[in-house]
């Protein structure tokens, strides 16, 4: 069983302005924000929004780019017992719309930036105002300045009187994670399921406050949101902000000049780093001491030449999912194993189990599931789904692997269509059934097919009817996927075929078609892309 000392993340912030209230929490370009001058800002923000009318229970989704904004709105959120719904910024208008709408959504916090695309939610979706995290133009009874109230002098209402309701097991967050039947779904996660992470990770690794963790990845995802956000902020650590991905020279600037300890990373961003030419400089002054993969596999030729490449600092990978908040293995500084995502994490158990739910023996190769503190409460609104993940505790998680004989885990493969391109998961179906909305469609299947950088490509395969009337070509169906999809999930190539290969049933043989594709010998390379 696994201590809390907090019930929820405000008891987090108010902990830390009370013992170190001077301490930078937030390197922020060339801004600093100390302990105090956060919980202050969250104190001020999660008033108005008391004034506002947002009580216990009630969902607030963001849609917001990495920076302090996002923060202090997910933190003052879940301070009155709200419940923060933090939305990939890369989907388009139909994609947030049948989000909020299926949280129940009261209130959306976005930036300027994503204006095109959710201006008009407020037409179509239950939130009834927009809280915008920059400076906006057109603000009025439905269109919220966030910095007038953070830097406003007006008390919204006295300290202390909006009262801080979480308990721990209280549902704190709902990352939506695709599915294969196509539209996200909603994991429900409580204060228990993401702090359990935190105290995890403080019995298996020792961070102190001198740590310094570097945030580039988005934030709305769960791996970053948990990890690189709100387990430095447990452990009174600092996080140096980054706003974007892009350049990703300024990353690294940061990283040496703001003197970061931690960083973690995605499989692209290592790869990247092993192919790039760094700076002497870097490599004689940086502070890295521990480099941390997750969200995909890293290949054993990646994990050996980053070794050789950065010899001060140790790169751990390790295994999670969003269902699991995220966290549930990783290797340890001690003793790490190649092609291994680790050990479970204290208090977690993993168990490899065969389609009927009997544990198999050490080193056979079955469906990966876990218990522990970290389970998700389930599915929002998913009561089907949520009986096909969750069974007596226990999250199916759909991947196949293996435990050895010192309980590391090897991943073997992953959910049977799952496509999982820079660190992000993509869906086939949710693709196909925006495929299929063409009339002149009779069959499509999407695959995904690794390219020369150990990344995967989005592939489609179009069969159109004998009667198509309009049939569009390559450009003409990317144009239109462009329309109802986020650009990361629009295929790189496709394929147009008399006939797919099916089976009996008629079920397209996505196998097949892989095996098609490889004997092309296509390669796709992405040397210019880093995120």
């Amino acid at each position: 069983m696994l201590n809390y000392s907090h019930n929820n993340f405000y008891e987090m912030i108010s902990h830390n302005a009370k013992e170190y209230p001077k301490q930078v929490v937030i390197f922020s370009d060339n801004q600093k924000t100390s302990n105090l001058a956060l919980k202050q800002k969250v104190d001020k923000l999660a008033s108005f929004l008391h004034k506002f009318g947002i009580k216990k229970g009630d969902t607030v989704g963001l849609i917001i780019a990495n920076g302090e904004e996002f923060i202090v709105s997910f933190l003052a959120v879940t301070k009155i017992g709200a419940i923060s719904v933090p939305i990939n910024t890369f989907l388009k208008h139909e994609e947030f719309e049948h989000i909020l709408n299926d949280c129940g959504a009261r209130l959306l916090f976005s930036s300027p930036s994503y204006e095109k695309e959710t201006k008009k939610l407020l037409y179509s979706t239950k939130i009834e105002a927009i809280m915008w995290t920059d400076a906006y133009a057109h603000v009025d009874g439905k269109n919220i300045d966030y910095h007038s109230i953070i830097n406003s002098k007006e008390e919204f209402c006295k300290e202390g009187q909006e009262e801080v309701n979480a308990k721990i097991d209280d549902l704190a967050c709902i990352i939506y994670t695709s599915g294969t039947t196509g539209k996200p779904k909603g994991a429900m996660l409580s204060y228990r399921n993401m702090l359990s992470n935190m105290v995890a990770a403080k019995i298996a690794f020792e961070f102190t406050k001198k740590d310094r963790f570097i945030v580039y990845l988005p934030m709305f995802h769960s791996f970053t949101l948990t990890i690189m956000v709100l387990l430095p902020i447990y452990f009174g650590c600092s996080i140096v902000l980054i706003r974007s991905v892009f350049p990703f020279s300024n990353i690294l600037k940061q990283t040496l000049l703001k003197r970061v300890t931690v960083f973690l990373g995605v499989p692209t961003i290592y790869n990247a780093l092993l192919k790039a030419k760094i700076p002497w400089y870097f490599m004689w002054f940086h502070k890295i001491r521990l480099f941390i993969s997750g969200s995909a596999p890293l290949s054993e030729k990646s994990l050996i030449d980053f070794s050789k490449k950065f010899k001060r600092g140790k790169l751990l990978e390790g295994y999670g999912l969003s269902e699991c908040s995220p966290a549930v293995a990783v290797n340890r500084v001690e003793k790490q194993k190649p092609l291994s995502v680790g050990i479970a994490l204290p208090s977690y158990e993993i168990k490899i189990v065969d389609d009927e739910m009997v544990e198999l023996p050490l080193g056979e190769v079955g469906e990966i599931i876990v218990k522990g503190d970290c389970a998700m409460q389930g599915y929002l609104n998913r009561p089907e789904a949520t009986a096909e993940t969750l069974m007596n505790g226990w999250v199916r998680t759909g991947d196949l692997g293996r435990l050895d004989e010192d309980s590391f885990l090897f991943i073997v493969d992953r959910k049977k269509d799952l496509i999982i391109s820079k660190g992000i998961n993509i869906y086939p179906r949710e693709i196909e059934e925006v495929l299929y909305m063409l009339d002149d469609i009779g069959t499509t299947a999407v695959i995904g097919i690794k390219n020369d950088i150990g990344d995967e490509d989005v592939i489609a395969f179009i069969e159109y009817k004998d009667d198509a009337k309009n049939p569009l070509d390559e450009i003409g169906v990317k144009r239109y996927l462009k329309k109802h999809l986020a650009n990361f999930k629009i295929p790189k190539h496709i394929y147009f075929s008399k006939e797919l290969p099916k089976n009996a049933t008629g079920k397209v043989l996505k196998r097949i078609l892989k095996e098609q594709v490889a004997k092309m010998d296509i390669k796709h390379s992405q040397e210019n892309e880093i995120f």
